[in-house]
Protein backbone atom coordinates (compact mmCIF):
# COMPACT_ATOMS: atom_id res chain seq x y z
CA UNK A 1 0.00 0.00 0.00
CA UNK A 2 1.53 3.65 -1.11
CA UNK A 3 1.93 5.53 1.82
CA UNK A 4 0.94 9.42 1.39
CA UNK A 5 4.96 10.65 0.43
CA UNK A 6 4.77 7.62 -1.90
CA UNK A 7 1.32 8.80 -3.96
CA UNK A 8 2.86 12.31 -3.54
CA UNK A 9 6.11 11.12 -5.81
CA UNK A 10 4.03 9.10 -8.27
CA UNK A 11 2.19 12.40 -8.80
CA UNK A 12 5.38 14.72 -9.56
CA UNK A 13 6.73 11.51 -11.49
CA UNK A 14 3.55 11.76 -13.74
CA UNK A 15 3.78 15.12 -14.01
CA UNK A 16 7.21 15.76 -15.35
CA UNK A 17 6.56 12.69 -17.62
CA UNK A 18 3.46 14.60 -19.08
CA UNK A 19 5.63 17.47 -19.47
CA UNK A 20 8.12 16.24 -21.04
CA UNK A 21 5.87 14.60 -23.61
CA UNK A 22 3.94 17.71 -24.12
CA UNK A 23 7.54 19.24 -24.98
CA UNK A 24 8.33 17.09 -27.24
CA UNK A 25 5.22 16.69 -29.08
CA UNK A 26 5.45 20.26 -29.49
CA UNK A 27 8.76 19.96 -30.93
CA UNK A 28 7.86 17.42 -33.45
CA UNK A 29 5.20 19.09 -34.65
CA UNK A 30 6.84 22.13 -35.50
CA UNK A 31 8.87 22.27 -38.60
CA UNK A 32 12.43 23.77 -39.15
CA UNK A 33 12.85 27.06 -39.78
CA UNK A 34 15.98 29.21 -41.23
CA UNK A 35 16.12 33.15 -40.14
CA UNK A 36 18.14 35.70 -41.05
CA UNK A 37 18.49 39.29 -40.29
CA UNK A 38 20.17 42.54 -41.77
CA UNK A 39 20.31 45.79 -40.69
CA UNK A 40 21.29 49.35 -42.40
CA UNK A 41 21.71 52.09 -40.23
CA UNK A 42 22.35 55.39 -41.10
CA UNK A 43 22.05 57.55 -38.67
CA UNK A 44 21.14 57.53 -34.69
CA UNK A 45 18.11 57.12 -33.29
CA UNK A 46 16.86 57.18 -29.76
CA UNK A 47 13.26 57.66 -28.19
CA UNK A 48 11.86 59.79 -25.03
CA UNK A 49 8.97 58.59 -22.86
CA UNK A 50 6.35 60.56 -24.72
CA UNK A 51 7.72 59.67 -28.25
CA UNK A 52 5.32 56.97 -30.01
CA UNK A 53 5.87 54.53 -33.00
CA UNK A 54 3.58 53.39 -35.58
CA UNK A 55 4.06 50.24 -37.77
CA UNK A 56 2.55 50.53 -41.16
CA UNK A 57 2.26 48.08 -44.26
CA UNK A 58 1.01 48.42 -47.58
CA UNK A 59 -2.82 48.05 -48.21
CA UNK A 60 -3.23 50.98 -51.16
CA UNK A 61 -5.19 49.52 -54.20
CA UNK A 62 -6.48 46.04 -54.22
CA UNK A 63 -3.40 44.46 -55.19
CA UNK A 64 -1.46 41.04 -54.26
CA UNK A 65 1.56 42.88 -53.02
CA UNK A 66 -0.21 44.18 -49.90
CA UNK A 67 1.80 43.59 -46.41
CA UNK A 68 -0.61 40.66 -44.45
CA UNK A 69 -2.25 42.83 -41.26
CA UNK A 70 -1.70 39.91 -39.68
CA UNK A 71 2.07 40.33 -39.43
CA UNK A 72 1.87 44.28 -39.39
CA UNK A 73 0.02 43.27 -35.70
CA UNK A 74 2.60 40.68 -34.88
CA UNK A 75 5.75 43.35 -35.17
CA UNK A 76 3.59 46.10 -33.66
CA UNK A 77 2.40 44.07 -30.43
CA UNK A 78 6.01 42.82 -29.96
CA UNK A 79 7.26 45.95 -30.30
CA UNK A 80 5.28 47.78 -27.82
CA UNK A 81 6.43 47.47 -24.35
CA UNK A 82 7.61 50.10 -21.16
CA UNK A 83 10.25 51.70 -23.36
CA UNK A 84 8.65 52.04 -26.77
CA UNK A 85 5.33 52.97 -27.28
CA UNK A 86 3.29 51.63 -30.56
CA UNK A 87 0.00 53.19 -31.88
CA UNK A 88 -1.94 50.42 -33.85
CA UNK A 89 -2.38 50.52 -37.42
CA UNK A 90 -5.97 50.99 -37.20
CA UNK A 91 -5.48 53.52 -34.58
CA UNK A 92 -3.08 55.67 -36.99
CA UNK A 93 -5.04 55.55 -39.65
CA UNK A 94 -8.00 57.13 -37.71
CA UNK A 95 -6.43 59.67 -36.46
CA UNK A 96 -4.42 60.72 -39.70
CA UNK A 97 -7.32 60.47 -41.78
CA UNK A 98 -7.74 60.91 -44.42
CA UNK A 99 -4.15 60.67 -45.38
CA UNK A 100 -3.66 57.03 -44.73
CA UNK A 101 -7.15 55.75 -46.14
CA UNK A 102 -6.08 52.84 -48.60
CA UNK A 103 -7.15 54.96 -51.68
CA UNK A 104 -4.43 57.85 -50.66
CA UNK A 105 -1.61 55.74 -48.68
CA UNK A 106 1.78 55.25 -50.41
CA UNK A 107 2.30 52.56 -52.72
CA UNK A 108 5.79 51.98 -51.25
CA UNK A 109 8.84 53.47 -48.90
CA UNK A 110 9.62 56.03 -51.70
CA UNK A 111 6.50 57.71 -51.31
CA UNK A 112 6.51 58.20 -47.30
CA UNK A 113 8.97 61.40 -47.70
CA UNK A 114 6.69 63.41 -49.52
CA UNK A 115 3.53 62.76 -47.55
CA UNK A 116 5.10 62.93 -43.80
CA UNK A 117 5.99 66.59 -45.13
CA UNK A 118 2.76 67.69 -45.69
CA UNK A 119 2.51 70.55 -43.53
CA UNK A 120 -1.41 69.76 -41.87
CA UNK A 121 0.16 65.89 -41.68
CA UNK A 122 3.10 66.53 -40.11
CA UNK A 123 1.06 69.00 -37.37
CA UNK A 124 -1.15 66.12 -36.98
CA UNK A 125 1.60 63.91 -36.32
CA UNK A 126 3.07 66.31 -33.55
CA UNK A 127 0.57 66.17 -32.06
CA UNK A 128 0.30 62.53 -31.51
CA UNK A 129 4.02 62.38 -30.46
CA UNK A 130 4.82 60.54 -33.21
CA UNK A 131 9.35 59.80 -33.51
CA UNK A 132 9.17 56.61 -35.85
CA UNK A 133 6.94 55.46 -39.02
CA UNK A 134 8.20 52.05 -39.40
CA UNK A 135 7.16 50.83 -43.12
CA UNK A 136 6.95 47.18 -44.00
CA UNK A 137 6.79 46.13 -47.36
CA UNK A 138 6.87 42.07 -48.38
CA UNK A 139 5.07 38.83 -47.73
CA UNK A 140 5.19 35.14 -47.11
CA UNK A 141 4.42 32.82 -49.98
CA UNK A 142 4.51 29.39 -50.78
CA UNK A 143 7.21 28.45 -53.33
CA UNK A 144 7.32 24.99 -53.69
CA UNK A 145 4.81 22.08 -53.06
CA UNK A 146 4.74 18.04 -53.38
CA UNK A 147 2.74 14.98 -52.68
CA UNK A 148 -0.89 13.78 -52.56
CA UNK A 149 -3.24 12.55 -49.87
CA UNK A 150 -6.48 11.24 -50.24
CA UNK A 151 -9.59 10.70 -47.58
CA UNK A 152 -12.16 8.53 -47.59
CA UNK A 153 -15.36 7.42 -45.38
CA UNK A 154 -16.97 4.15 -45.72
CA UNK A 155 -19.67 2.46 -43.58
CA UNK A 156 -16.64 0.96 -41.89
CA UNK A 157 -14.87 4.17 -41.08
CA UNK A 158 -12.61 6.40 -42.77
CA UNK A 159 -9.33 8.21 -42.92
CA UNK A 160 -6.99 9.42 -44.98
CA UNK A 161 -3.43 8.22 -46.67
CA UNK A 162 -0.89 9.99 -47.95
CA UNK A 163 1.96 12.76 -47.12
CA UNK A 164 2.23 16.54 -48.21
CA UNK A 165 4.90 19.00 -48.12
CA UNK A 166 5.60 22.54 -48.82
CA UNK A 167 8.34 25.06 -48.59
CA UNK A 168 7.09 28.97 -47.53
CA UNK A 169 9.11 31.76 -47.85
CA UNK A 170 8.91 35.02 -45.83
CA UNK A 171 10.28 38.11 -46.86
CA UNK A 172 10.04 41.57 -45.08
CA UNK A 173 11.79 44.89 -45.02
CA UNK A 174 10.96 47.26 -42.43
CA UNK A 175 12.05 51.16 -43.59
CA UNK A 176 11.98 53.67 -40.47
CA UNK A 177 11.21 56.95 -40.93
CA UNK A 178 12.27 59.53 -38.32
CA UNK A 179 9.64 62.49 -38.08
CA UNK A 180 11.78 64.42 -36.12
CA UNK A 181 14.69 64.59 -38.56
CA UNK A 182 12.72 64.23 -41.51
CA UNK A 183 15.02 61.61 -42.50
CA UNK A 184 15.34 57.96 -43.10
CA UNK A 185 16.96 56.21 -40.23
CA UNK A 186 17.71 53.44 -41.59
CA UNK A 187 16.05 49.70 -43.23
CA UNK A 188 15.68 46.41 -41.75
CA UNK A 189 15.62 43.19 -43.69
CA UNK A 190 14.19 39.73 -41.98
CA UNK A 191 14.02 36.61 -44.22
CA UNK A 192 12.53 33.53 -43.04
CA UNK A 193 12.35 30.05 -44.81
CA UNK A 194 10.91 26.73 -43.72
CA UNK A 195 9.54 23.08 -44.68
CA UNK A 196 6.40 21.78 -43.38
CA UNK A 197 5.30 18.05 -43.30
CA UNK A 198 1.86 16.32 -43.14
CA UNK A 199 1.91 12.62 -43.09
CA UNK A 200 -1.30 11.36 -43.22
CA UNK A 201 -1.86 7.06 -41.97
CA UNK A 202 -5.97 7.16 -41.12
CA UNK A 203 -5.38 11.08 -39.15
CA UNK A 204 -3.66 13.41 -40.84
CA UNK A 205 -0.74 14.60 -38.83
CA UNK A 206 0.42 18.53 -39.69
CA UNK A 207 3.89 19.46 -39.05
CA UNK A 208 4.23 22.96 -39.43
CA UNK A 209 7.42 25.45 -39.74
CA UNK A 210 5.97 28.66 -38.70
CA UNK A 211 8.33 31.03 -40.90
CA UNK A 212 5.86 33.89 -40.46
CA UNK A 213 5.66 33.92 -36.96
CA UNK A 214 9.72 33.79 -37.03
CA UNK A 215 10.32 36.11 -39.38
CA UNK A 216 7.97 38.65 -36.93
CA UNK A 217 10.06 37.63 -33.88
CA UNK A 218 12.92 38.14 -35.62
CA UNK A 219 12.13 41.71 -37.04
CA UNK A 220 10.69 42.88 -34.05
CA UNK A 221 13.70 42.21 -31.88
CA UNK A 222 16.03 43.78 -34.23
CA UNK A 223 13.30 47.19 -34.46
CA UNK A 224 13.86 47.60 -30.91
CA UNK A 225 17.13 47.31 -30.44
CA UNK A 226 17.66 49.41 -33.83
CA UNK A 227 15.15 52.43 -32.18
CA UNK A 228 17.14 52.72 -29.01
CA UNK A 229 19.64 52.90 -30.23
CA UNK A 230 21.58 49.45 -28.66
Amino acid sequence: MNTPLQKLMNCIDHIALRSSLVALAAALLSGCVTATVQEVRERATGINASDAVVVLGRRSRPSNDETEIDFINCVAENLDNKVITVFTEAEFVDATFPWFEPRTAPVSANELPALLEEPLLAKQLEQLGLRYVVWIQGQTKRVSQAGSMTCGVSPGGGGCFGFLTWENDASYEASIWDTQEQRTAGRISSDAAGTSYMPALVVPIPIIARVQQNACTSLSNQLEGFILNQ
